[in-house]
């Protein structure tokens, strides 16, 4: 059976949905919708579905599957509407700007027995995967702490309207922090308790690109953040995420085992390296996997990568199917949720922060499971 899919939400990240959605098993692109209609006829023509108003499409009888590609404050009254009208969700990150609206969406989804999934999907590239599997063969013991750094200096060079991510639901924390969290709970399980420290450079950013070049914009969350995240098996990971920064040296993702360490490639991205040290110190290279959503199969201006965005809607598509979890989960996204306002309060209040939601690692993804829901990997 081939589930319809509508999209919500035709800005940049569209074309990547609309683009990679074909090369997956059980589901079809059928309609798009926006605000801006003449955005959303645009991209209805460049990839041959019909245009509708959001209203409509939420509620058109041939789509099954709202993919929610809003803006972040616009994430929780789509994701709402969609499952009071009978439709399985997919939402682009974060999931909710509170964790009161994101525990309201799981409320909800239960009382109408709808599925709602949450980016991002690329803790199940080939290379996090890889690094998962170590883990959970033992190789390096029980993870007792880890860092991760995600630090730049923010959109507005290149971004046509980059007015969001300094806004409230935006900074790094709730825009880049969704990557590295995932991953985190991918890898080690859920988190405990958090402490941070936040702040931003400057309280306005001047666009550099295109028709707006030049104009003024306002900051008005933190874009500097410095956190500690405890988890549930003991690690301490500190986490940090800046747009106050113009050059570092530091590695995206590195954990620390009683055997030994693990260094992760970026987890905004579906492949990379994966390097390993035991109790000599000797940092070495894995063997190169074959799972399938580490092959390069698109366009960057890195080069050739690895982009398989959408493998969480489809693993959600064929988890509707065969009745079981999918991995980018509901309750994993109110996790993640949980983790990153709490960093951000704690930025506030200065104390340390305990969760107040739990959740389960997701299934290990392996290349027999990704190799099922691909129809091609390049």
């Amino acid at each position: 059976m081939t589930l319809g899919i509508g999209i919500v939400g035709c800005g940049n990240i569209s074309t990547t949905y609309f683009r990679l959605v074909p090369i997956f098993h059980g589901m079809e692109v059928r309609a798009c919708a926006d605000l801006n209609m003449d955005l959303a006829r645009q991209r209805a023509e460049e990839y041959a579905v019909a245009a509708r108003t959001p209203e409509d499409l939420i509620a058109s009888d041939d789509i099954d599957v709202i993919v929610n590609l809003t803006v972040p404050d616009a994430h929780y009254a789509i994701t709402r509407d969609a499952l009071a009208a009978g439709k399985h969700v997919y939402s682009e990150k974060p999931l909710a700007l509170t964790l009161e609206d994101g525990k309201s969406l799981a409320d909800l989804a239960a009382e109408v027995d709808r599925r709602v999934g949450c980016a991002p999907d690329t803790f199940m590239g080939g290379a996090h995967q890889h690094a998962r599997g170590v883990l959970d063969e033992g190789t390096l013991g029980n993870i007792v702490a880890g860092t991760c750094h995600v630090m730049g200096h923010g959109m507005e060079h290149w971004h046509p309207n980059p007015d969001f991510f300094f806004l409230p639901g935006g900074g790094p924390i709730l825009d880049i922090g969704p990557y590295y969290v995932a991953n985190l709970i991918n890898l080690i399980g859920p988190a405990r308790r958090v402490a941070a420290l936040t702040s931003a450079a400057s309280s306005t950013r001047t666009i550099g690109n295109g028709p707006r070049d030049g104009e003024v914009i306002p900051v008005k969350t933190p874009t500097n953040i410095h956190a500690l995240v405890e988890f549930q098996n003991g690690a301490t990971v500190t986490i940090s995420a800046s747009w106050d920064v113009w050059a570092h040296e530091h590695a995206n993702m590195e954990l620390y085992g009683e055997k030994g360490s693990l260094f992760v490639p970026d987890p905004n991205f579906f492949g990379g390296d994966v390097r390993i040290a035991g109790e000599d110190g000797e940092i070495k290279p894995l063997p190169p996997t074959e799972h399938p959503c580490a092959v390069p199969n698109d366009q960057h201006d890195r080069g050739m990568l690895a982009n398989y965005r959408g493998v969480g809607l489809a693993d959600m598509v064929a988890a509707i199917a065969e009745g079981r979890d999918h991995r980018c989960s509901l309750d994993r996204a109110l996790h993640a949720l949980d983790v990153m306002l709490s960093i951000l309060k704690s930025g506030e209040t200065g104390a340390f922060v305990d969760l107040t939601t739990i959740c389960t690692r997701p299934d290990h993804f392996g290349e027999a499971e990704a190799a099922a829901l691909l129809r091609e990997t390049a």
